[in-house]
Parts: C-alpha cells; sequence; structure tokens
C-alpha cells in the first residue's frame, strides 16, 4: 500500500504567510522560510508554497523568497502564482522548486499544461482546481477564487489528465478554513474520473478529517494549513494519530 502524503501549505501574501477563510480575511501567520523549515523537521512529506497576490496582482511569483524556502527543506517544494509560460516554470524549478502549480493560466491556456508536461515532465506538473459546489456539482474558480468560470470542475479534472498534467491540487473554495473537514464528495468524485494522484485541500480540522478524506475521499494526499499554523497539531502527532487509525504514513 502506498503511503498516504501529508502536506502543509504556505499561502504567502505580502511575503508573509498567511490564512483566512475562503480565501478571505487574511491574518498573518508568519515567515515563509522559518515555517517551511519547521513543518519539514517534523515530518512533512512535502510542502507547497502559492503565492496567492501573484495572479491577482499581474505579477510573476516572488522568486527569491521561493529560493529561501528551497535552501532550507529537503522535500518536495511545490511552488505556484502567477505562473503563465513554461520559462516561467522554468524560473521556479532553477530557483528550488521540485514541481510547479497552475491554475488560473491553465483554464485560460489549456495548451500550457501540455506544453509543460513535455518540456519538464507530468512529475513536475500539478494543477491546481479551486472548486466551488453550484448545484449538484461544482465549478471551478480561478484569479484566488475570485472568478467563476463555467467549467464543471469533475470533466475539467478528466481533461487535465488527458493533457498531461501530473497531479491535482483540489481545493473546496466552500470548506476551506472552516475546519468543518473536506468535501469528500467533490474529492472521491475526482479521483474517480482521473488516474493520475489527488491532493484534497480545503477543511481541515484535526486527523479525523484527514482520515475522512484519504480514505472515503479516496485522496492520495491532505494539504492542510490552519491546523499546522495554530499549533494545534504538529505533522509528527498528527501521523501518529493516522498510523494509529490505519492509514499508511511516512512516520
Amino acid at each position: 500500500m502506498l503511503a498516504k502524503r501529508i502536506i502543509p501549505c504556505l499561502d504567502v501574501a505580502h511575503r508573509r504567510v498567511v490564512k483566512g477563510r475562503h480565501f478571505r480575511d487574511l491574518v498573518d501567520q508568519g515567515d515563509p522560510a522559518e515555517l517551511a523549515e519547521a513543518y519539514a523537521s517534523a515530518g512533512a512529506d512535502e510542502l507547497v508554497f502559492l503565492d496567492i497576490d501573484a495572479t491577482v496582482e499581474g505579477r510573476a511569483t516572488l522568486i527569491d523568497l521561493v529560493t529561501q524556502v528551497a535552501r532550507r527543506v529537503f522535500i518536495p517544494l511545490t511552488v505556484g502564482g502567477g505562473i503563465r509560460t513554461t520559462d516561467d516554470m522554468r524560473e521556479l524549478l532553477r530557483a528550488g522548486a521540485d514541481k510547479v502549480s497552475i491554475q488560473t493560466a491553465a483554464v485560460a491556456h489549456p495548451e500550457l499544461v501540455k506544453a509543460a508536461a513535455a518540456r519538464f515532465g507530468s512529475q513536475c506538473v500539478v494543477v491546481a482546481i479551486d472548486a466551488q459546489r453550484c448545484g449538484p456539482g461544482w465549478v471551478v474558480l480561478t484569479h484566488g477564487a475570485r472568478q467563476g468560470t463555467g467549467l464543471d470542475a469533475i470533466a475539467w479534472a478528466g481533461e487535465l489528465c488527458r493533457l498531461g498534467a501530473g497531479e491535482l491540487l483540489v481545493t473546496s473554495i466552500d470548506a476551506d478554513g472552516t475546519k468543518s473537514g473536506y468535501d469528500l464528495a467533490l474529492t472521491e468524485a475526482i479521483a474517480a474520473r482521473v488516474g493520475i494522484p489527488v491532493i484534497a485541500s480545503g477543511g481541515a480540522g484535526g486527523p479525523q478529517d484527514i482520515v475522512a478524506v484519504l480514505t472515503e475521499g479516496r485522496a492520495d494526499a491532505a494539504l492542510a494549513a490552519s491546523i499546522f499554523h495554530s499549533g494545534k497539531w504538529t505533522v509528527d502527532t498528527l501521523k501518529a494519530e493516522l498510523q494509529a487509525a490505519g492509514v499508511a504514513v511516512r512516520i
């Protein structure tokens, strides 16, 4: 059985890690490099660094800040925010990222996913899907969950898989920051549609939520932020709880 991954997320705005609810009302959580090092030391399997202002502000990801983080951790680092071209991706990979995450650009230019997979390999290409419940299904949002697209999230996941994405980062905007649990139906529906790893995001409040999304939700990895930033849980204590619940994790 493949081990499930636990991935702390660093949402970065104004060069600081922040956390909010439904991508709004952001509160400062600390220095990106310091938090990254602490989470890596506590047993995180990977880290995700998202420059959440980049796309909205129409600029590239802060390369110098990515370099600072990459120099202090020795686990896989995924970086996203403001990526528009494969050259942007190359700069982030050269700065120390192991994978790049695109979202708004993938919706605007789906061929970018295919081009990135051809240039760097699918294993480097993570495509984020910010999804919001709409009737019986979910629609894709872009620009930091500020703009609707009309795209069906499940169908879009299937298309991304076809284009060559190596992994999907699926965030429930409805659950984000609520600590009331992941959207299991969303995650399970996407996992059933694609043959690539799915990272679940949005709603983690404790071990029981992560157990649920890794089992019922069929996710390959769980991304969380608030429970780690608050100090309520550390990665190692969380993994001990998951192991006790029968979930295969790297200790």
